[in-house]
């Protein structure tokens, strides 16, 4: 349990730091005032003011803001004050938050290839493990076998030892291995994978550990990121299509998940920080009003009018966002309740 509560607060203490950061610096560097950078909410454990800024560390550790001279209207306005910016300025603030989770998966992936490098297929045709009653094992093939040919085609690499056996679904193949030094002629007959179409044996490459240099982890660190984002992106487009169903966790359940990765390690829960950062960044920038995607469409709309909404427009729109996404804690909540069957 001490590990969960731990892990939970590293994760999201860490997301909620990138996020409200980024809020914070892009708005003191276009002039706006910062009257208090928050981590967490309720009671604050901890603050100090450190020139026009009080920052403070509160008990709940779920979330944080910023709180910006002159964004609520009632506040009192002056040049120093959110709206009395150009609304490139003010959006550019609003959207900094979910750029900075763009940012921390980039430095939490770059960390954990310098440090504990990239586990990669081995290029050459070595049989890492072998899977329980697929073809490979009714066969005989083992671990440490080298693939040297099938049939009569020269193996020189996995991949083109997988394209031979993705082609050839239900016939039998001559593969020809080295083990022991010595040659051996095993006949498999790859079964069909109806999921993924194409044939398999049940064969796991050999895994070997590859620390890249600092500007090729900087690369791929940034590929990596790109990669997973996209991926969330087409995952929330089937979601919201219906195509796949909807799968929602609360605060329960990432506390859950960040409590079973801790078990693994700290390299681990870097990349399940990194995945949450990047998924809470997509989430944010969502049209959906209280979130930063919201404020970005309201100040749209007061750049298309030139001038802004009502306030009771704004307070209207923002209390049907806020209403959507309690119901939406509520659900994913539950189902969380479910998940770990505690009723």
């Amino acid at each position: 349990m001490s590990i969960t509560i731990i892990a939970t607060i590293f994760v999201f203490g860490l997301l909620v730091f990138f996020h409200e950061f980024g809020h914070f610096i892009t708005a003191k560097l276009v002039g706006m005032r910062v009257d208090e950078f928050a981590i967490g909410f309720g009671p604050k454990l901890f603050s100090k003011k450190h020139g026009e800024t009080l920052y403070s560390l509160r008990v709940i550790p779920l979330g944080g803001f910023n709180k910006i001279a002159g964004m609520d209207p009632d506040d009192e306005q002056d040049v120093d004050s959110f709206n009395a910016k150009p609304i490139w300025q003010r959006i550019v603030v609003i959207i900094a938050g979910s750029f900075m989770n763009f940012i921390l998966p980039i430095i939490l992936f770059f960390i954990v290839f310098v440090t504990s490098g990239i586990d990669k297929p081995a290029p050459q045709p070595y049989i890492g493990t072998v899977i329980a009653e697929k073809p490979a094992a009714a066969a005989g093939l083992q671990s440490g076998d080298l693939v040297v040919k099938i049939n009569e085609t020269p193996i020189n690499n996995w991949q083109q030892f997988v394209a031979i056996i993705q082609k050839n679904p239900g016939n039998k193949l001559l593969v020809t291995v080295k083990r022991d030094m010595k040659l051996q002629s095993l006949q498999i007959t790859p079964e069909f994978d109806k999921e993924a179409g194409r044939g398999i044996i049940g064969v796991i490459p050999r895994i070997i550990n590859y620390k890249p240099g600092v500007f090729e982890a900087i690369g791929l660190s940034i590929k990596q990121t790109y990669s997973i984002t996209v991926n969330m992106i087409v995952g929330l487009i089937q979601m919201i299509t219906g195509r796949i169903a909807a799968e929602v966790a609360g605060p329960i359940g990432v506390a859950q998940m960040a409590g079973q990765v801790a078990q693994l390690g700290l390299i681990p829960l870097l990349q399940f920080a990194a995945f949450l950062s990047i998924n809470l960044g997509l989430i944010n920038l969502l049209p959906v009003p209280v979130l930063d995607g919201g404020h970005v469409v309201t100040l749209a709309v007061e750049a298309v009018r030139g001038k802004p909404l009502s306030r009771e427009k704004i307070q209207f729109i923002q209390m049907i966002g806020f209403t959507l996404l309690i119901l939406l804690m509520l659900a994913a909540t539950f189902k969380d309740i479910i998940r770990l069957n505690l009723f």
